[in-house]
């Protein structure tokens, strides 16, 4: 129940829900764990849930056909992800979403979130309001790519995920920032100079 709660606490920052359309909207999710380096989307595969992330951390990332990854976003308790534009149209993934630790998350399949918004309309709100943001989030960090020197991407970056950091592979967090692993090294230990200086 405890674990229920967490995605309930999410939606009623938005919207409120009646005990009755709350239990409506849990019935329609699928609990699942995830092991470490587990993929709950594959490039390819068709997307057919969103994810809610009780607990874990998850990593959606792209790869070239070179093998090269480029991370496009982290995923921390209490937060959304899928590959949305693929998830919205029903199409086959451009992204890959692998679990950094053992994970524990809530799936809510495209047609249930369909018949939730038929059946439960103040839905169409919430995830109005969360895609909105996710919009905002991802603008502003391309802006910030174009515009903020490295050094900066990256304390901006420990500010956003001061817990996950630590499970995070500095390739991961590189790749994320569009720099290289060594470049982030001379950037970590400037930063560690800077400290003792």
């Amino acid at each position: 129940m405890e674990e229920e709660l967490l995605i309930i606490k999410n939606i009623s920052r938005h919207i409120s829900l009646t005990n009755q359309e709350k239990s409506y909207f849990l019935s329609l999710l699928k609990q699942k764990k995830i092991a470490k380096k587990e993929l709950i989307l594959q490039h390819q595969q068709v997307c057919k849930e969103i994810n809610f992330v009780q607990s874990g951390i998850l990593r959606a990332f792209h790869m070239d056909a070179s093998g090269k990854e480029s991370t496009i976003m982290f995923a921390i308790s209490d937060w959304w992800i899928t590959d949305m534009y693929c998830f919205i149209n029903q199409k086959p993934a451009m992204l890959n979403i692998e679990a950094l630790e053992g994970s524990c998350i809530q799936q809510l399949q495209k047609d249930d979130l369909d018949q939730l918004y038929l059946n439960v309309p103040k839905f169409e709100r919430f995830f109005r309001i969360m895609m909105q943001n996710a919009y905002i989030r991802e603008q502003l960090r391309t802006i910030e790519n174009l515009s903020l020197p490295a050094e900066e991407r990256y304390y901006n970056f420990l500010r956003k995920y001061p817990e996950a950091v630590k499970q995070i592979k500095q390739k991961q967090i590189a790749s994320y920032l569009g720099i290289t692993p060594e470049f982030l090294s001379l950037i970590k230990s400037n930063k560690q100079k800077n400290r003792f200086s």
